[in-house]
């Protein structure tokens, strides 16, 4: 009987000290895991940054150049019109 009880007292103690150990590796695991997330949140941030930037100027781009355009139109036509 002794026997027994102290076997079920070193496999509670036995469970216990695993479970401490297993929260502590759960914990640095989260840890590491959210500090992933905000880098990565971080960089997409950035190239959305990045992008939309690049939309605004290619946007500008041809923007300016369609307007070039009908004022070359505009032109043609206003000479065709004099002849």
């Amino acid at each position: 009987m002794k026997k027994t009880i102290l076997a079920v007292a070193f496999m509670a103690v036995a469970m216990v000290s695993c479970q401490d150990k297993t929260k502590d590796k759960v914990e640095d695991a989260t840890e590491a895991v959210g500090t992933e997330i905000e880098a990565t949140t971080e960089q997409v941030g950035d190239a959305m940054d990045s992008a939309a930037t690049e939309v605004v100027d290619e946007t500008k781009e041809a923007a300016e150049a369609g307007a070039e355009k009908v004022e070359e139109t505009a032109k043609e036509v206003k000479d065709a019109v004099k002849k």
